[in-house]
């Protein structure tokens, strides 16, 4: 069968999505096709789209899936007789949405085997096209993977790279060891999906599938977990077999703050075997968001955690949720403040200071009556919930700052000088005379990618 795998988006990368289901497909048999829409136009391939039997979108992410929402209708009018599936994190979120707009299988989870399954139904065996046909799966198999099949896709030059204090750029591949997490923070994706479950990628594969990516150009490696700790002994084995085979590849991984606290003992093996940086999930300094949101740690956590990657000379990521219902003038002060203390306006991509929390459906935040009673109806347009912060300052501040962020982007302008500004921003709205800010930068001085969305 003629098969088009479509991804929108997968923050920069080239898409592991699109590259591991065409392992198994093309392994069955299937003539796969695979667009990243991020880096090809939909209408080069529009004869292709038409001409296929059948047509799947990975939605891992609330960006993609929304531009999917428009690729799907393009599809779908391009070839009216193509069935459709959509596979990804944000699939089952948004299955009521989905089937809508002609999609007819959502898959959840651990989607290879699921989507090939799917395929491998002939038209001679399904049901009466007069028949309902869609249906929905969340998968948490124990899979034995397969290397992802990158043939096809966007050379690996056109993603997000590593750039280093130097000005050097590094090419930058994309992998995955483990997917799933044990973890039930409420105002995460994953949760929905898997419910605290997390699968292995074995790791022959994980080693193949960065030996190709090396022999197309890559010298850094992204390690997409959503957590590099939640199997901490299968990802050092990895990372510490990957140090001897390519001893001058660098990588970066994702790690809870609980899990750099649990596991210190390791982050010497991270720093020596090229850990580039970790980035972490902090979300706010403020210990009753923190405990709305279920993220397992402390304000006084984080604070120790940044002395002893500082300790280990680990260089540290931290990202956020800056903008919550929970959020005061006074408390965004402080999370400036706090940044400028700790000295890591560097270490911060400059949108992590604008982030608003975004309340999907199935989001455990709907458990809280706080979250009920500040959210409006579901947007079907923005897939999300509406919600209102008490004190209309901090909505209008969070799309100011987020403007004033892309704009400083275009031109450049280093972590440290957006930081100045955001918090030039902020005492103005508080009322405060501006003193000036020192600006500690005027260029990186720790290593980061160049597609600052890290969730």
């Amino acid at each position: 069968m003629k098969i088009v795998l479509i991804s929108t988006y997968e923050l920069g990368h080239q898409p592991f999505g699109l590259a591991s289901p065409a392992a198994w497909l093309r392994r069955e048999g299937h003539d796969v096709t695979c667009i990243d829409t991020s880096q090809q136009a939909l209408r080069d391939h529009e004869s292709t789209i038409a001409n296929a039997d059948g047509i799947a979108f990975y939605v891992p992410m609330h960006t993609a899936t929304r531009i999917a929402m428009h690729a799907i209708r393009r599809a779908r009018a391009l070839n009216p007789k193509a069935r459709l599936c959509a596979y990804g994190l944000y699939a089952p979120m948004n299955g009521e949405m989905l089937r809508e707009l002609g999609v007819e299988k959502i898959i959840g989870g651990e989607f290879e085997k699921e989507l090939v399954e799917w395929v491998n139904v002939a038209p001679a065996q399904q049901q009466p096209p007069s028949w309902p046909r869609y249906s929905e799966t969340i998968s948490l198999d124990r899979l034995q993977f397969l290397t992802p099949d990158r043939v096809g896709l966007p050379r690996l030059e056109r993603y997000a790279k590593l750039r280093l204090p130097n000005g050097e750029e590094r090419v930058a591949g994309y992998t995955e060891a483990t997917r799933g997490c044990k973890y039930l923070c409420r105002h995460c994706p994953i949760v929905p999906v898997y419910n605290g479950a997390f699968r292995v990628v074995q790791r022959k594969v994980v080693l193949s599938d960065i030996r190709q990516q090396v022999a197309a150009g890559a010298r850094h490696i992204s390690f997409g977990d959503p957590d590099f700790f939640n199997g901490p002994t299968h990802s050092i084995d990895i990372v510490q077999a990957l140090h001897r085979e390519f001893p001058h590849l660098t990588y970066d991984t994702t790690i809870k703050v609980e899990h750099l606290l649990k596991h210190a003992d390791l982050l010497p093996i991270l720093r020596n075997t090229g850990c580039a940086f970790v980035v972490t999930a902090v979300e706010s300094f403020d210990d009753h968001v923190l405990a709305q949101l279920d993220k397992g740690h402390t304000r006084a956590d984080f604070f120790a955690v940044v002395e002893l990657c500082r300790e280990t000379g680990l260089n540290l990521c931290p990202t956020f949720v800056a903008f919550t219902p929970w959020t005061t003038l006074e408390s965004y002060e402080d999370f400036l403040n706090t940044i400028g203390e700790l000295d890591l306006a560097e270490n911060i991509p400059s949108i992590q200071l604008a982030i608003r929390l975004l309340i999907p459906a199935g989001s455990r935040l709907l458990e809280l009556a706080e979250i009920q009673d500040v959210i409006g109806p579901f947007d079907k347009q923005a897939l999300c919930f509406a919600w209102q912060n008490p004190d209309p300052r901090l909505d209008e501040l969070q799309r100011e700052l987020e403007q004033q962020i892309q704009t400083a982007a275009k031109t450049n302008a280093s972590r440290p000088q957006v930081f100045a500004g955001v918090r030039r921003l902020t005492a103005a709205k508080l009322g405060k005379i501006i003193a000036a800010f020192p600006v500690l930068a005027d260029r990186a001085t720790i290593p980061y990618l160049t597609e600052p969305w890290y969730c």
